[in-house]
């Protein structure tokens, strides 16, 4: 087989078209591919609906957007002519499918890593054992390991990428937290919890009932909790706000309407922030704010393998007891709300 060598690989499409968590747990990846080769395109390929994020990111170049199974053959053949105008050098599919794998053949990339797994390995000339479904690393790390691959294999050096991965202008994030704090009339000097209480379909959470019983619990006089609304989540954190509200707890409710990249921005203004292993929990560790996170107790969802992009000591998380997996009801309120407490104190002292 034939190797590109560095000077060769110039256009890079990088595959991470499934769900917001999962397509932020990449950013790593993006940039230890900018490190190793800095004069390159990079191009992202995702669903519509993480474009704006996506576009954050600055080590991605430009997105494509994948239309999903849902468009159809004629939907697969707009988007196979896309590729093929770009002439790619390179492909790395972190999360593999046999019709994007098939896209990357039609396309005539050279060179296409994948994990070896499932049937959709086939269609790629490059590919990496990771076995994920034993959950031994975070997702961010197998995804490096197929980049690290693909980086040596074109006779580059790999350089470890280093977070915080999302970073909101110091300008901007004061005029931010001004604007915010004006609007819901909070002091200056007022810590925001921020609770996104939704989960997207994506994983089992708590309920509204055990987040309020928590809030109340780490409740302290100089923070507010900030409940955050996602698309269609308002009434239910409306709910939430409810609980709280008749637990004496000081709170406010935050919709963005603005787009998920000013959601994002808006993340960013959370000294601490608290979810299920959602979206929203991966880009406040993106920002390297300080994160909690409560998470079934199954192999494919362990708070380890979907780790969030926080630094060391900045994340911390929680699960039912290990003998009941998914229940989240039995998730230790009492425990945790200890647990966060003393992690607040030395997060906050720390700065």
């Amino acid at each position: 087989m034939s190797v590109l060598s560095s000077q060769h690989v110039m256009k890079i499409l990088v595959v991470r078209n499934d769900k917001l968590g999962d397509f932020m747990l990449a950013w790593p990846s993006f940039q230890a591919l900018k490190l190793a080769f800095p004069d390159s395109r990079l191009v992202a390929l995702v669903p519509n609906y993480t474009r704006p994020i996506a576009e954050l990111c600055p080590w991605i170049d430009e997105t494509l957007i994948d239309p999903t199974e849902a468009a159809g053959k004629e939907g697969f053949n707009r988007l196979l002519k896309q590729v093929k105008a770009q002439k790619f050098d390179l492909m790395l599919t972190l999360f593999s499918t046999t019709r994007i794998g098939w896209l990357g053949l039609r396309a005539g990339i050279p060179l296409r890593w994948a994990p070896a797994t499932k049937l959709a390995q086939v269609f790629y000339n490059r590919r990496l054992k990771q076995k994920r479904s034993q959950s031994k690393q975070p997702e961010y790390a197998y995804n490096l390991d197929l980049v690290q691959a693909a980086i040596e294999g074109c006779g580059e050096r790999y350089v470890v990428p280093q977070g915080p991965y999302l970073s909101v202008d110091p300008g901007l994030l004061a005029e931010l937290r001004q604007v915010f704090l004006a609007q819901h009339k909070l002091k200056p000097e007022t810590r925001l919890i921020f609770i996104h209480s939704g989960h997207g379909g994506s994983a089992n959470n708590l309920s509204l009932a055990q987040y309020a019983e928590l809030a109340a619990k780490v409740a302290r006089p100089d923070s507010c909790f900030v409940l955050t609304a996602g698309p269609g989540e308002l009434e239910a954190t409306q709910e939430l706000a409810a609980l709280l509200d008749a637990e004496g707890v000081q709170l406010r409710v935050f919709s963005s309407t603005e787009g998920l990249q000013s959601f994002a921005q808006h993340l960013a203004l959370a000294d601490l922030f608290i979810a299920g292993s959602t979206g929203t929990l991966h880009i406040a560790g993106a920002l390297d704010r300080p994160t909690v996170g409560f998470y079934p107790n199954r192999r494919s969802s362990t708070p380890l393998r979907w780790r969030t992009l926080n630094g060391e000591g900045r994340t911390l998380a929680f699960t039912p007891p290990a003998d009941i997996e998914k229940d989240m009801s039995c998730v230790d309120i009492d425990a945790a709300a200890a647990g966060i407490r003393v992690f607040v104190e030395r997060c906050w002292s720390e700065g």
